[in-house]
C-alpha cells in the first residue's frame, strides 16, 4: 500500500491548506468550545482526557461533551436520556453519559449541526467538549488538545494506509496543547526534553507528559473487589491498544488469560455465549458499559476504573480555566 501513501499525504495536506487559508471555510464560536484528538488512528486516550476536563471544569461550569458516536446505530444528531446506550450513541458517550449526572451528552458526525442543536437546548451548555474531532476542519475550536501516545510518537510515524497518521505531521501546529499520554510514571525530565525536541514543540504550544493511574479496586453495578486479591481471570479487551493494561496486570503478579478484540467491537451472540462460560471477567471500563447488560455476564463482570495524571498538572489546569473565563 506504500505508493497510496504520497496521494494520501497530498489530498489531506491540501485539504488543511484550503482551511488554513480561508478558501474552505471554518466556523468559530463566542463562547468556549475545546476540542481532543489526535493525528493517528485510534489508542492515544481521547476518552480519559475528555473525563479529565470534565472533573476539572463540571462544578464551575454547566458542560456538554460532542462526539460523533463511533459505530452507533443511529444517524444525526441524538441527545443522551435515560433511553441511550451503546447501541444508540456509541460505547464513549454513553460511558460519559452513565458516569457524570449533571453532564449533557450528544452525538453528530456534523459538528457545526452538533454545536448549534446544543445551543438551542434550554439548559444550554456553556462550555462544549469536542471528542474526537481534531480533523473537523469546518469547526474552530478555541483550544485545542493534542493526545499522542508515547509508544507510538506522531514523529515516528506516516500517513495512512501504511502509517497510522489521519494528516501529515504539519497538522501538530494546530495544537494549543500537545499532551504524550501512556508515559510511564517515572520518566526523566531529560527524556522529556529528548521528546519535545523531536516533537518540535513551537513556542506558542505547551508540552505536557500524563498516565494512566488504575484503580486498586475493580467495579461491578452492585459490588467492588479488591484488584491484588483476584483470583484467576479473563481479561476481556476491545480497544486499540491493550498493552499497557496487560503489563500493569502482569506488573501485580495477577494471573489471567487475555481476550482481545478489534476497537469498538460489537460483541456477538457466540462472543458473549463464550464470555458467560467463564467465572470471572475484567475488562475497560468502555467494553463494560456494552456488556453489562447481558444477564449471562451478571456477577462476575467488572472493569478497572482508571484516571488520566498529567506532570504539570497546576499549569495544565490554569491554561484549560483561563482559555474558559
Amino acid at each position: 500500500m506504500f505508493p497510496i501513501v504520497p496521494i494520501y499525504f497530498v489530498i489531506t495536506w491540501l485539504r488543511n491548506w484550503l482551511y488554513n487559508v480561508g478558501i474552505k471555510q471554518s466556523k468559530s464560536y463566542d463562547f468556549p468550545v475545546i476540542c481532543v484528538g489526535n493525528l493517528s488512528t485510534g489508542g492515544t486516550g481521547k476518552t480519559p482526557m475528555i473525563e479529565y476536563l470534565i472533573r476539572l471544569l463540571q462544578d464551575e461550569k454547566s458542560l456538554a461533551t460532542l462526539s460523533r458516536g463511533y459505530k452507533r446505530k443511529t444517524k444525526g444528531f441524538i441527545l443522551a436520556d435515560n433511553t441511550a446506550n451503546a447501541d444508540t450513541i456509541g460505547d464513549e458517550p454513553f460511558q460519559f453519559y452513565r458516569k457524570f449526572k449533571n453532564l449533557t451528552v450528544a452525538v453528530d458526525a456534523d459538528r457545526q449541526h452538533g454545536i448549534e442543536k446544543l445551543k438551542a437546548l434550554l439548559r444550554q451548555p456553556k462550555v462544549i467538549l469536542l471528542d474526537d474531532a481534531y480533523q473537523h476542519r469546518k469547526v474552530r475550536a478555541g483550544f485545542n488538545i493534542l493526545l499522542t501516545a508515547y509508544n507510538n510518537l506522531y514523529y515516528k510515524d506516516i500517513v495512512l494506509p501504511t502509517g497510522n497518521l489521519r494528516e501529515p505531521r504539519s497538522g501538530a501546529n494546530r495544537a494549543n496543547v500537545i499532551v504524550v499520554t501512556k508515559c510511564r510514571k517515572d520518566m526523566s525530565e531529560s527524556e522529556k526534553l529528548s521528546i519535545a525536541t523531536k516533537l518540535r514543540i513551537d513556542s506558542n504550544q505547551q508540552l505536557f507528559f500524563s498516565y494512566v493511574d488504575y484503580a486498586t479496586k475493580v467495579e461491578s453495578v452492585s459490588k467492588s473487589l479488591d484488584l491484588i486479591t483476584l483470583p484467576k481471570f479473563t481479561l476481556v479487551t476491545g480497544i486499540a491498544n491493550a498493552k499497557p493494561l496487560v503489563d500493569f496486570l502482569a506488573s501485580k503478579g495477577l494471573k489471567f488469560d487475555h481476550l482481545e478484540y478489534g476497537d469498538h467491537y460489537n460483541f456477538r451472540a457466540s462472543d458473549i455465549e463464550t464470555l458467560a462460560s467463564k467465572s470471572l471477567i475484567l475488562t475497560t471500563e468502555k467494553d463494560y458499559v456494552r456488556l453489562k447488560d447481558y444477564n449471562s455476564l451478571e456477577g462476575k463482570l467488572f472493569y478497572i476504573p482508571i484516571e488520566v495524571k498529567l506532570d504539570k498538572e497546576e499549569e495544565f489546569n490554569a491554561m484549560v480555566k483561563g482559555f474558559v473565563n
